[in-house]
């Protein structure tokens, strides 16, 4: 991580002591600078609005590889288009959120796609596509509060031949 002259690193004050300046607010080992933030403890970066995380951000592992890449709202991450990666910097997950409904693509980490599809408050919802780790399909169908529902199609992981649909 670099912290240019812009920034000061101010540990332990915000605990005690609140910021006159409305453009600086302190925390552990935190500086917010004119909307933006950098916390050395959870090795993050963000925009600030209205006293939280709102708006772009990243975040890096310990090695400071980075690991998340998207929007925050209200101090939640994932809101609007957002992207995880493996800690060996492959990408894990794309994907675009809104109020709790998500449209993701999930990878392995060969970059291989495993999922696509529609999420609903952390749960699969909607209309999806799985896949075996060769890349071909093993699930198409639909998926309601986490469990498959309704239509869908299963294919066999050798064959790659339709084992059900219904």
């Amino acid at each position: 991580m670099y912290i240019n002259a812009e920034w000061s690193v101010c540990h332990q004050l915000f605990a005690s002591y609140g910021s006159m300046n409305p453009d600086v607010t302190f925390h552990w080992a935190v500086v917010v600078w004119k909307g933006y933030m950098y916390d050395i403890d959870e090795n993050k970066e963000f925009e600030v609005k209205y006293g939280k995380m709102n708006g772009k951000g990243k975040e890096y592992n310990y090695e400071d590889k980075l690991i998340f890449v998207g929007e925050y709202f209200n101090n939640n991450r994932w809101n609007g288009k957002g992207w995880d990666y493996f800690n060996n910097g492959s990408l894990k997950l794309e994907g675009e959120y809104l109020n709790g409904k998500e449209k993701r693509i999930e990878y392995n980490n060969k970059h291989e796609i495993i999922f696509e599809g529609e999420y609903l408050n952390g749960k699969k919802h909607g209309k999806c596509k799985e896949y075996y780790d060769n890349g071909y399909i093993k699930f198409e169908g639909e998926y309601l509060n986490g469990e498959k529902h309704g239509k869908g199609k299963e294919y066999n992981t050798h064959s790659h031949q339709l084992e059900f649909e219904g």
